[in-house]
């Protein structure tokens, strides 16, 4: 059985920033878990045209309509709102959905943002905030080859100021 059999039989046209001449072929049911396509669908009354995406590359589509595939085949259960707000609770599919390198990493959170898919998004954001849970700031800036643009002197200052939310 192959992850669409199910699926509804009308399909969508995505048109990839980086291949604007080529497009990918989804499901209208997966390619409607984006509030930003699903718009689209209704404005232009159809899928007979390619949808152009001008913010998403050929590799990251691909990727964003793994999860999309994956998520209308296996709905999420969750219905307490409470849950968004945790980090601890990415279930192994997601878990390992986010397993890529940093740049698409990043590159996913933009797609979910631009595409309105608020599920990927929630997810790929707790994923980063799970690399940063425990982190000094240095770590921190390790992590995300983030460049320390403070002097020693406002960096202490901010550490003054900031001392109220310090662990101890």
């Amino acid at each position: 059985k192959t992850p669409t059999s199910n699926m509804s039989s009308t399909k969508v046209k995505l048109t990839p920033s980086d291949d604007p001449d080529n497009f990918i072929e989804v499901d209208e049911t997966v390619a409607r878990m984006s509030q930003t396509i699903k718009n689209m669908l209704e404005d232009l009354g159809g899928a007979d045209m390619p949808i152009p995406l001008h913010n998403v590359t050929t590799k990251v589509l691909k990727k964003v309509i793994e999860y999309c595939e994956y998520h209308t085949e296996h709905p999420s259960t969750k219905t307490d709102k409470k849950e968004d707000k945790r980090t601890d609770d990415i279930e192994p599919w997601d878990k390992n959905f986010c397993a890529v390198d940093q740049a698409t990493l990043f590159e996913l959170i933009l797609a979910a943002n631009f595409l309105d898919i608020k599920p990927l998004l929630d997810l790929t954001c707790k994923t980063v905030a799970n690399m940063i849970r425990g982190k000094t700031p240095e770590e921190i800036r390790k992590t995300f080859n983030i460049k320390n643009d403070f002097t020693p002197e406002e960096e202490e200052k901010v550490r003054k100021e900031n001392e109220w939310c310090e662990e101890r």
